[in-house]
């Protein structure tokens, strides 16, 4: 089990590394905009499914088998960067009709796999959950309690940003060029994952 200072440490690591933009909270926001709060939800379950995977593979392989295989984090990145550039450009793309479009929105398998190859994800179990969340099943437990904890408002928080916009909330922002703004977060975000693979 953690202390006190440890939880508290772990919980603002969390914190700060999930309210942060990226591809997971671009998809969250962009959902709520174009579906609503309500239909947007169940999202929520998709990324949590998304880094419990993630977090858990990542924790044991470091733990057990990091220096075996020094070039998995690489590749693991350009992967995720090539994912996330095809998301980008598909949203972009979308958002030319966004007010009145039928293409379907973010969907669950969408979300969990730009989830699962989201580099938070080893971040997390590499920097942000200590090295004892992964050595005995009790502190897995309360890592990955605190992490639930915190995730859950944190996507409810980035789906409601996204309905504010397609409410017209937020009527200093347009819709459409905050669908493309996101798509361009997207994309900056794979060039860094790019530039990061290939400059260690």
């Amino acid at each position: 089990m953690f202390s006190v200072s440890e939880a508290v440490l772990l919980a603002l690591g969390i914190a700060v590394v999930l309210i942060t933009p990226g591809p997971t909270n671009t998809l969250l926001a962009a959902a709520g905009l174009r579906q609503g709060v309500r239909r947007s939800v169940p999202l929520i379950g998709a990324e949590l499914a998304g880094y419990i995977v993630s977090i858990s593979v990542w924790g044991l392989f470091l733990v057990q088998a990091a220096h075996a295989f020094a070039w998995l984090p690489s590749l693991l990145r350009v992967v995720s960067g090539v994912y996330i550039a095809y998301l980008a450009v598909n949203m972009w793309h979308s958002a030319v009709a966004l007010p009145t479009s039928a293409q379907p929105a973010t969907g669950l398998r969408t979300l969990f796999v730009a989830t699962l190859l989201n580099p938070k994800g080893l971040l997390f179990a590499g920097t942000i959950f200590p090295a004892a969340a992964f050595a005995s099943g009790a502190g897995y437990l309360q890592a990955m309690s605190e992490f639930v904890c915190l995730l859950v408002p944190a996507a409810f928080a980035w789906i409601a940003f996204g309905a504010a916009l397609g409410n017209g909330k937020l009527t200093w922002l347009n819709p459409a060029k905050m669908q493309r703004g996101a798509s361009i977060v997207l994309g900056v975000f794979s060039v860094s994952l790019a530039w990061a693979a290939f400059h260690r």
